[in-house]
């Protein structure tokens, strides 16, 4: 799986995260033409080679005309929303600045959507998110970690006053992710780069086990004596997915959380909601608790890019105040869906195999029931069907293959 660990020895911000990218292989030209599918204010992307205390590092200067402009996060999603960019660059691109905004609501006891964007509505902040999101993109990340983050020290100058570092938003931002100071003084860690960190990592520490293909340093703008004013990351493939006999292995994590205290109506909506969100299955064991409470164990599988918003379901409908999360790895026999033609209308099936043999069929459940209901019959008519189609037109394994 390619994975990139981002080392925030020095912090990150949003140019720097944009110039390591660039410096691990990222065409600048190419993603200057992704970039302008944002149709926002001309700029440019000024690329330099620096020294930062003797490491060659790749610096990032977004140029933009000044504006006077406070968006809100309405305006930035549909920013990104009308451009023809990937689904996927769209997407982590909104959950970044959502993240954003979550966050300073949260400062500022304030809605969601009332929060206006100082710094990070600004069109530099829009172009580093977006910019870093087609960067990942381009360099095929499936897998984000990072190293335990640097913040720096001493007071900040802000647009509500003095504020000591990490200022609010960052402090906000890196909730639940390791960090520490030292005599290094100013704001290693912005905004911008501390939303995009953690809304794209779950894992923080050690280097993971992996096959770095290139290593890069993204300079950061201020230089420091004798310290490497940049943010270096590691790039290559990591050994969590293989094919063996019986398919495709994947790692995956499941996020559990015990609840002695909800409705059985809330949990079934909780059901719906991490569906409709990504995951990829969702379970309810019922357990005993301390003081012999009976309780319901909440279990969700899922990748680790949907990990943030399945948490944040958890917290925001259910009455936890805890969660789990744990990597698991799930191991997949081969599956291919066809089409047969039955009295009651075409129905999906779908066909696992193990070792090149098919060993499972199952009819599509949503188009048996509908098939069911629009022709008066019984569910299990409809399914037999099916099969038998499968197994009259003796569909062999080479024809599935």
């Amino acid at each position: 799986m390619r994975t990139l660990y981002f080392d925030c020895f020095a912090g990150a911000s949003g140019n720097m995260i944009l110039g390591a990218l660039i410096a691990a292989g990222v065409h600048a030209e190419g993603l200057k033409t992704e970039l302008r599918k944002l149709q926002i204010s001309e700029f440019d992307i000024e690329v330099s080679t620096v020294d930062r205390s003797g490491i060659t590092s790749t610096h990032v200067d977004v140029r933009v005309p000044h504006e006077h402009v406070h968006r809100h996060l309405h305006n930035i999603v549909d920013i990104i929303d009308r451009t023809d960019l990937s689904d996927s660059v769209k997407s982590r691109s909104r959950a970044i600045f959502t993240r954003l905004a979550e966050a300073e609501a949260k400062i500022h006891g304030i809605e969601v959507g009332k929060v206006h964007f100082h710094e990070v509505g600004a069109m530099d902040a829009i172009v580093d998110v977006v910019g870093s999101c087609i960067g990942f993109e381009m360099l095929g990340i499936e897998r984000f970690t990072c190293s335990k983050v640097h913040v720096g020290s001493g007071f900040a100058q802000m647009a509500h006053g003095k504020f000591p570092i990490p200022p609010p938003a960052v402090a906000e931002l890196l909730t639940g992710v390791p960090i520490y100071s030292t005599e290094i003084e100013g704001e290693l860690m912005t905004p911008t780069g501390a939303a995009i960190i953690s809304t794209v990592c779950d894992t923080y520490g050690r280097v993971p086990e992996m096959s770095v293909a290139v290593t890069a340093y993204g300079a950061g703008t201020r230089q420091y004596e004798g310290f490497p004013n940049a943010l270096r990351i590691m790039v290559g493939d990591s050994e969590v997915a293989s094919t063996g006999e019986s398919g495709a292995t994947d790692e995956l994590l499941v996020i559990e959380t015990n609840i002695d205290d909800i409705s059985p109506q809330i949990l079934g909506y909780v059901m719906e909601r991490v569906f409709e969100i990504g995951a990829l299955d969702c379970w309810f064991t019922p357990i005993q608790m301390k003081k012999n409470r009976p309780a319901t164990m909440v279990s969700i599988l899922c990748d680790r890019e949907h990990r943030r918003s399945l948490t944040e379901l958890l917290y925001n409908e259910t009455t936890t105040i805890g969660i789990r999360v744990r990597s698991v790895e799930r191991e997949c026999l081969e599956r291919k869906t066809i089409t047969v033609a039955t009295v009651y209308g075409d129905i999906d099936i779908k066909i696992a195999r193990h070792k090149g043999r098919v060993v499972n069929i199952m009819p599509e459940y949503d188009q048996v029931k509908a098939a069911a209901t629009e022709h008066k019959t019984t569910f299990h008519s409809v399914r037999e069907a099916a099969v038998s189609q499968f197994a009259e037109y003796g569909i062999s394994e080479k024809a599935v293959a």
